[in-house]
């Protein structure tokens, strides 16, 4: 019996298939994720006015972060901020002021086990833009249950420093660099007080 080998019609190589499937991502609005694997992504550190830090619990878990989400392929890394703030804390851009931002992108793997993919192999961790957020307004405003899917199911303001060591082990990294980064605009320009 003879095999006849067929051309290949697509590449088979992660980064072109990659590519490939960002593009059609782009197509119907969905998150883009970039040639080395990772998510873009937005963070987001909300202070009060004391200079302490909004902290979630994570929705039937016992694990706590700060808010995040991805950014789709139709949004501003700005644009996704008030999304994701909106969907996953309830606020609303006339509840907060923008402070300050992270100067690049932070990057962190998801270990295999923790990731949650339909096409294995694409998708191997985040790549972040950080924003510090002064809330404006009355913390009565947060709403965990402002999207259908709630992400949080409790939460509650803390100082800085005790999130790296709370947040599971491979996001510790890059909340170290954010805060790093964005805490100094607390503390010399009395953003959060």
């Amino acid at each position: 019996m003879t095999r006849r080998i067929l051309p290949q019609t697509r590449d088979l190589h992660p980064r072109a298939a990659v590519e490939e499937w960002s593009r059609k991502l782009i197509k119907c609005g969905a998150q883009v994720i970039d040639r080395q694997g990772y998510r873009s992504n937005v963070g987001i550190i909300l202070c009060n006015r004391e200079g302490e830090v909004f902290w979630a619990r994570r929705a039937g878990e016992n694990s706590w972060q700060f808010p995040q989400g991805g950014i789709r392929a139709d949004e501003t890394p700005e644009q996704a901020l008030f999304r994701e703030l909106h969907e996953e804390v309830g606020l609303h851009p006339e509840h907060v002021q923008v402070i300050g931002r992270t100067s690049h992108w932070l990057r962190y793997r998801i270990p295999r086990r923790f990731l949650r993919q339909r096409r294995p192999g694409l998708f191997k961790g985040q790549k972040q833009l950080w924003f510090l957020l002064r809330l404006v307004s009355s913390e009565q405003h947060v709403c965990l249950t402002a999207s259908p899917k709630p992400e949080f199911d409790s939460w509650r303001w803390i100082n800085h420093s005790e999130t790296v060591d709370q947040v599971v082990s491979f996001k510790r990294m890059v909340y170290h660099k954010a805060l790093q980064e964005l805490i100094p605009l607390i503390q010399s320009r009395s953003a959060c007080g």
